[in-house]
């Protein structure tokens, strides 16, 4: 038999068993063979779950955030800053446009509230089914560490936040309100740099329960204009914990790493 036509039968074997498959209700083995995931498989991706929290050092002027969840690599998308504008986190239903939008209208000088009602009133919710605007947790801090922040009534429950001095604390399926509220009383009550003081409000969230699906990922970000290692530098701390089993106990390392360097480099 031709080579081609050996090929041929096999296809058509492997096409007819697929439908055998579907026929027997077993489609979510059907869809893996896909080789890019439909629009429909996009729409149920996971929101982005998770617990932020921003924060502002008035001594140094430093501004950050930092954040956890239960999915890969949640720095990329949920954090964004920039020195002598300020920090934004996007998250929940989430849309990462918000990042790059809040320091945009941070930059023209809409005060934070002004910056969540902008962003909202803007968004075209393309996706209002499975992605909803209503869905939407975000939240701004300028430079000077003013702060809004803005929960939807869809955000998987639980979902809130909690406003404090210079910090806000934001999270969606978590164990309840203790979490950002802990959060939000260790970053006040914590001494130090501002990596710590963020780091200590990531700890006190996993431990008030944290993200109800466990943890995974961990990243922080802190700006300040000529605040890094290098010059023209203004990011002091960028890391990222992309896939761990303790993530916040990974970014500590890290954070104590990047706290002697910095001791160092000033002579202590």
């Amino acid at each position: 038999m031709p080579r081609w036509l050996l090929w041929a039968l096999a296809v058509a074997m492997i096409a007819s068993a697929a439908v055998a498959s579907m026929r027997d209700g077993d489609s979510a083995d059907a869809t893996v063979v896909a080789d890019a995931p439909t629009e429909a498989q996009v729409e149920r991706w996971p929101p982005v779950a998770t617990f932020s929290i921003l924060g502002y050092d008035p001594e140094t002027g430093e501004v950050g955030g930092a954040v956890q969840s239960r999915v890969f690599s949640v720095g990329n998308g949920v954090l964004w800053a920039e020195a002598n504008v300020g920090v934004v986190a996007t998250q929940a239903v989430v849309d990462v446009s918000y990042g790059p939008q809040g320091l945009e209208l941070l930059r023209q000088g809409l005060e934070p509230g002004e910056v969540v009602e902008t962003i909202l009133r803007n968004d075209p919710n393309p996706r209002p089914e499975r992605w909803t605007i209503e869905g939407r947790q975000f939240s701004v801090m300028d430079a000077r560490g003013n702060v809004a922040t803005h929960t939807g009534p869809r955000a998987s429950e639980w979902a809130g936040h909690r406003i404090g001095t210079h910090v806000s604390a934001q999270g969606n399926i978590l164990a309840g309100s203790d979490v950002v509220e802990d959060m939000v009383t260790a970053f006040e009550e914590t001494e130090g740099h501002l990596s710590f003081r963020l780091l200590a409000a990531l700890e006190a969230g996993q431990a008030a329960g944290g993200d109800t699906r466990g943890m995974q990922s961990a990243a922080m970000l802190i700006v300040q204009e000529d605040g890094g290692v290098w010059l023209n530098n203004d990011v002091v701390l960028r890391l990222q914990v992309d896939d761990s089993e303790q993530p916040i106990a990974e970014l500590r390392r890290l954070v104590e790493i990047a706290g002697r360097q910095r001791d160092r480099i000033r002579g202590r």
